[in-house]
């Protein structure tokens, strides 16, 4: 809530993108409750009917936060928000004019409509990460994901049969509605086959074959998947340093709980027996401290044809990198393949994640350590450079 309220400090429209139910109506809500605002929710009928004539409707609410939430619903709304925007700063109303939430990541807003550079601030709103739910809470948020109410079920049950839904909803109303006529099935065949493969690179020519497609086709719709922000690219770091480095993004589905409730895995004791427990692991490692790095951190991996191989490379604003190597195994050490990597990136400080508790040196400036101490380490980073 912070982060926003200081972007509609700075700006006259704040978009804030996250997937459905993780939480935007309710923050946006908190946001609104202290001052004059209105709420209207694009996917009601009757709120759409009254931006049936739009700028008379936002001429009428100058005053008050207009919160617009499934803003892609209605994206010829841009180009009205834009002139009610400049129309606003001639009189000094130049800030705090509009809360947009949306369902779908930034790419997909604006393609949605007329683009708002220099009038516009965007913020993503992450399922709950570690420091939200605390580090006691560490294996019930890796197995039922961050979505809240998911994590926050009565039971693991009720956990997983929320999740099954989501993505039954997704595939059969949701993506739907956004225009794209691509069968359910197949989607749900794409969704799953990421799943199997989380955390592997990129291999389109061989989604295709399983699903029947072109490779073009499956880039589109592994397209869609990321601008919903339920998969994430996670492109590789192709600096030069005179080696041939693997150029394929790696694919992870974004949320643990939804990956095991797209492979059928009910708790704990099922996870620790699958094969997808390390890919897991990792997935679910990158996407907290992705999260608590911030936006304007950038994300990638490193690896050569040779074996140098690291999982997360997060380079600061401004320069400097952190790498994250992510093992699931309580004696962690370091590996030739690590080690070159660490060589070539030269990194300001290098950490190896694994499942315990106890922090110490590996040697060769690589510290072993716990996801919550490095979420809080990382968290403490990110507020010092903003």
């Amino acid at each position: 809530m912070p982060q926003v309220e200081r972007l509609l400090s700075e700006s006259p429209a704040v978009v804030l993108t996250g997937p459905r139910q993780v939480g935007k109506t309710t923050l946006a809500l908190g946001v609104a409750g202290p001052r004059p605002a209105t709420y209207l929710d694009l996917e009601s009928q009757a709120d759409r009917a009254r931006l049936s004539e739009p700028e008379l409707y936002l001429d009428d609410h100058v005053d008050e936060l207009l919160v617009l939430d499934e803003i892609q619903r209605l994206p010829g709304l841009f180009e009205v928000l834009r002139g009610t925007i400049d129309r606003g700063r001639r009189e000094g109303r130049g800030v705090g004019r509009f809360l947009l939430l949306g369902s779908a990541s930034l790419e997909l807003l604006a393609q949605s409509g007329e683009t708002l550079a220099g009038r516009i601030a965007f913020a993503e709103l992450t399922p709950f990460d570690l420091t939200e739910v605390g580090g006691d809470q560490l294996d019930r948020l890796w197995v039922r994901g961050g979505f809240p109410e998911s994590f926050l079920a009565r039971s693991g049950k009720s956990s997983l049969r929320w999740r099954r839904d989501f993505i039954r909803t997704y595939l059969e109303r949701d993506i739907p509605q956004l225009g794209p006529r691509i069968p359910a099935e197949t989607l749900r065949r794409l969704w799953t086959m990421l799943a199997h493969n989380q955390g592997g690179l990129l291999n389109a020519a061989n989604i295709a074959r399983g699903l029947g497609v072109s490779g073009t086709t499956v880039g589109q719709y592994l397209d869609l998947m990321v601008d919903l922000l339920l998969v994430r690219r996670l492109a590789p770091r192709l600096a030069n340093v005179g080696k041939r480095l693997v150029r394929s993004p790696k694919v992870y589905v974004r949320d643990s709980g939804l990956l095991h409730a797209l492979l059928g895995i009910a708790d704990k004791e099922a996870l620790l027996g699958h094969p997808v427990i390390g890919a897991s692991w990792e997935g679910f490692v990158i996407e907290n401290l992705i999260a608590l790095a911030g936006e304007e951190v950038e994300a990638s991996f490193y690896r050569t044809s040779g074996g140098a191989e690291v999982d997360l490379v997060l380079t600061w604003p401004g320069g400097g990198e952190w790498t994250v190597e992510v093992k699931r195994t309580l004696a962690p050490k370091s590996e030739r393949g690590m080690r070159s990597a660490l060589a070539d990136i030269e990194p300001e400080r290098s950490f190896l994640v694994y499942p315990g508790e106890e922090r110490y040196p590996l040697g060769e400036g690589l510290e072993a350590i716990g996801l919550a101490d490095l979420c809080t380490e990382i968290k403490t980073a990110a507020a010092a450079r903003a």
